[in-house]
């Protein structure tokens, strides 16, 4: 698969359409199945409130996830992405209600690089938290 964005149609400083993702209690429930992260502050309010945690909270990498999904959703192709990294800054407060929280993903290229490739910077909030810090991913573009 090759990435449906192409480089010659790109330019520095060009926002990404912005995303939002909606986080419940299942979906880390599932994330810690998946993961094999069980650490009960993800899912056991009660605990996460003993150890000084307002509420259960997302796991810093599945924080991460949704910031990966919303560049491989623009680019059209999870391969296209050749570099990622990110910094948690904030945690992701996950109530027990048919609400949950968001997280929401907006980018923007920062530089154009050789061989067709793009650095986009993301900015990840969820509430008035700025959730991710020093997000960036490299794009392979076609």
């Amino acid at each position: 698969m090759t990435a449906t964005v192409r480089y010659d149609e790109v330019e520095v400083g060009q926002e990404l359409p912005a995303a939002e993702y909606n986080v419940r209690r299942v979906n880390l429930v599932m994330y810690a199945g998946a993961s094999g992260d069980f650490n009960q502050i993800h899912w056991n309010e009660r605990f996460a409130k003993m150890v000084g945690l307002p509420d259960v909270i997302a796991h810093g990498m599945y924080t991460m996830a949704q910031a990966g999904r919303f560049v491989t959703d623009w680019a059209g192709d999870p391969g296209a992405v050749v570099d990622f990294g990110v910094r948690f800054s904030s945690m992701v407060v996950v109530p027990d209600d048919d609400r949950g929280a968001t997280i929401s993903v907006s980018g923007v290229v920062e530089e154009k690089l050789e061989d067709k490739r793009v650095v986009v910077g993301l900015t990840a909030r969820s509430g008035d938290a700025k959730v991710l810090s020093k997000a960036r991913a490299v794009v392979q573009l076609s």
